[in-house]
């Protein structure tokens, strides 16, 4: 089953930004539509933004206009660009393969994800 490794958390200031990575272990990367969740303490794992193979991509909508997924085929990994951080939006940042058109997890397991912490 394909892994994945999530880097570039930290604790970050209020309207601060970050960059999140997410290498895959697989040669095949350019076949999954790959997916950012995040789980706050005490609330479900939540699909944050996703991206096709295609290059099309889908946000909820609490991060619109704040956060930007992009992929690089050619290193397998997916990025998420996280400007204006918000107080909620502190979290742990996991990575994960995706089915369409539902966004849901594709795969079970997951990695040990980057925390987030936004706070003043």
């Amino acid at each position: 089953q394909v892994q994945f490794v999530e880097s570039g958390g930290g604790l970050v200031q209020p309207g601060g930004s970050l960059r999140l990575s997410c290498v895959a272990s697989t040669s095949f990367f350019r076949m999954y539509n790959m997916g950012w969740f995040r789980q706050a303490p005490g609330k479900e794992r939540e699909l944050v933004a996703g991206i096709s193979t295609g290059g099309g991509t889908n946000y909820v909508d609490s991060v619109k206009g704040r956060f930007t997924i992009s992929r690089d085929n050619a290193k397998g990994t997916v990025y998420l660009q996280m400007n204006s951080l918000k107080l909620e939006d502190t979290a742990v940042y996991y990575c994960n393969a995706v089915r369409t058109p539902t966004w849901r997890a594709a795969n079970d397991i997951w990695g040990r994800g980057t925390q987030v912490t936004v706070s003043s």
